[in-house]
């Protein structure tokens, strides 16, 4: 018998986190309740902590402010590696009209 995986989104994961913190339930009734692995949600609150705390935590980010910033890394990341480019294709044009 095969177990296909299951995946979940951000904005369940920061839910359940959500329910552990400000409700104070154990980790171990949430995953009962709702069927989750105890592993998977100690690791969700341990990346919550981590962006709480503003690290970039593990994972995929759970906030809308980690997701917004690692997108903002991303834009600039590329927006330098464009810029390289432009400037090496600069200075070989330049070489070439001498």
């Amino acid at each position: 018998m095969t177990q296909t995986r299951r995946t979940f989104d951000s904005s369940f994961k920061l839910q359940v986190v959500k329910m552990i913190k400000d409700q104070g339930l154990s980790v171990a009734q949430v995953c009962r309740d709702m069927g989750l692995g105890e592993t998977n949600v100690r690791k969700w609150l341990k990346q919550f902590e981590a962006e709480q705390a503003g690290q970039p935590g593990p994972g995929l980010p759970l906030t809308a402010e980690q997701q917004r910033i690692r997108q903002l890394e991303a834009e600039n990341r590329q927006l330098r590696q464009d810029n390289d480019i432009l400037k090496k294709a600069s200075a070989f044009f330049a070489r070439e009209l001498k």
